[in-house]
């Protein structure tokens, strides 16, 4: 059994792996650890070392932290219970889409394995979360990731958006209100330079989107 506090990193550590560049050398930063948590690396480093000394994960200063096989299985299956609680949320409560992460965080440390499969098949099964995210089945296999960032869209192209990552809900208000959600048609008009803000057209409209923003929002 596994504590609250070791399920959430494991969850974090999952999410930032996914961001390494591929075929990396190193692995997640306890820097990048201590700003996804807010909190000091001093900290960080304490958890890790508990987390190492329960075989979940590789932990080697200056090397970054790698997730172990049972780490990762961990991972997957608190990934699975948030996507799933924020799909059940959205489609059989009514939540919003940016109303759902924080109801989930909680949740998904309550909820069972068999409640969690219930609740899927009361979905009928979907794959992917309200944000478009894959949700892993039952045994932890997930579908690949699709689409290019739109950021890196060529100029003029339509596009249509399949997932939105880890915003803010302010964020993903501002989203809603532009209408650039999942399954929307986007086309990218100008990109500043220097990573600055793009021009895009979302139903007909000219949106300004911060760069930062736009990496996050995927496209195919």
């Amino acid at each position: 059994m596994t504590s609250k506090a070791f399920e959430d990193y494991l969850k974090i550590i999952y999410k930032l792996e996914e961001s390494l560049p591929e075929n990396a050398d190193k692995g997640v930063s306890t820097t990048a650890i201590a700003e996804r948590l807010a909190i000091s690396k001093a900290s960080v480093s304490n958890m890790l070392k508990k987390l190492a000394d329960k075989a979940l994960i590789r932990y080697e200063p200056y090397y970054g932290v790698m997730l172990t096989e049972e780490g990762n299985k961990i991972a997957l299956n608190m990934i699975r219970k948030h996507r799933i609680l924020e799909q059940y949320l959205v489609e059989k409560l009514g939540y919003s889409w940016d109303e759902v992460d924080a109801e989930a965080e909680v949740l998904e440390h309550a909820v069972s394995n068999r409640l969690t499969n219930r609740m899927w098949d009361a979905l009928g099964r979907p794959t992917r979360d309200p944000h478009g995210s894959p949700i892993p089945n039952e045994e932890g296999e997930m579908s690949g990731e699709s689409g290019e960032s739109l950021s890196d869209v060529t100029v003029g192209v339509l596009k249509t958006v399949v997932r939105i990552q880890n915003r803010t809900p302010e964020e993903l208000r501002y989203l809603s209100a532009i209408g650039l959600t999942r399954n929307a048609k986007v086309k990218v008009h100008e990109k500043a330079p220097f990573d600055g803000p793009l021009s895009v057209e979302v139903g007909g409209d000219s949106h300004a989107l911060d760069f930062r923003l736009a990496q996050s929002i995927f496209v195919r």
